[in-house]
């Protein structure tokens, strides 16, 4: 199938596979820290200088990671159709394989923003935030990242895609972290949808998903192989 709307789903499972551990599994980067004490508004406002800490590292991680031929495959559909990334992952793998169209749930990492101002945003790249870097109006710059119990503000643009895409492929996501898992109830009965991962996920069960068991890195090249026929 050529032409057309492409969606994608993308999770940590595809991003894992670069090296970027995941806060879920038991050797997960989260290990030894609590998300209360590093991704919640309460913890920044108890000790933003453990916060800042936490993510900087972070933000190394990603630095030092490389796009995986997962990433690089949903770059390369985009010469055949439409491709839209929606990801609930803040890394910047997506962009850095190529791919020109990223929609980030939860935020981006190589992103700073006020914490008194949500639409002053500064491309910091892999620098460190640190406490007394202000914005304009004088408030700490902190992480560009949706933490626990914040608002997901990008819902309603992803819920929009979805509902309008010919193609939707869901990678490296479990489906169990709301709002981001509710996106498949969004799903239009015409609609050809896929999952690639090496566990499918129960939710896409229900959905009329064809599965793919494989990693990402080797499944999604053979799905965009089968998408495009070459």
């Amino acid at each position: 199938m050529r032409g057309g709307k492409c969606v994608v789903l993308s999770g940590a499972g595809i991003s894992a596979e670069s090296g970027l551990q995941t806060f879920r599994g038991s050797d997960g980067l989260w290990n030894g820290y609590s998300v209360y004490d590093v991704a919640t508004v309460d913890a920044w406002q108890r000790n933003a200088e453990l916060v800042l800490e936490f993510y900087n590292m972070r933000r190394q991680n990603v630095r030092a990671a490389k796009p995986n031929p997962g990433h690089l495959a949903l770059a390369h559909l985009e010469r055949f159709m439409e491709v839209r990334i929606v990801t609930q992952n803040i890394d910047d793998l997506h962009e850095r394989a190529g791919s020109s169209k990223v929609l980030h749930l939860h935020g981006e990492i190589m992103k700073a923003r006020s914490s008194v101002n949500d639409d002053y945003l500064l491309e910091i790249g892999g620098d460190d935030i640190r406490l007394g870097d202000l914005c304009p109006q004088g408030s700490q710059l902190r992480p560009h990242v949706v933490w626990f119990g914040e608002t997901v503000t990008a819902m309603a643009a992803a819920e929009r895609l979805v509902r309008d895409a010919d193609i939707l492929i869901v990678v490296g996501t479990s489906l169990q972290v709301y709002p981001a898992a509710g996106l498949i109830d969004c799903v239009q009965p015409s609609c050809c949808c896929y999952v690639v991962d090496t566990q499918i996920p129960k939710p896409a069960l229900g959905v009329r998903f064809q599965p793919i068991v494989a990693p990402a890195s080797l499944g999604l090249p053979q799905l965009v192989r089968e998408i495009t026929g070459s």
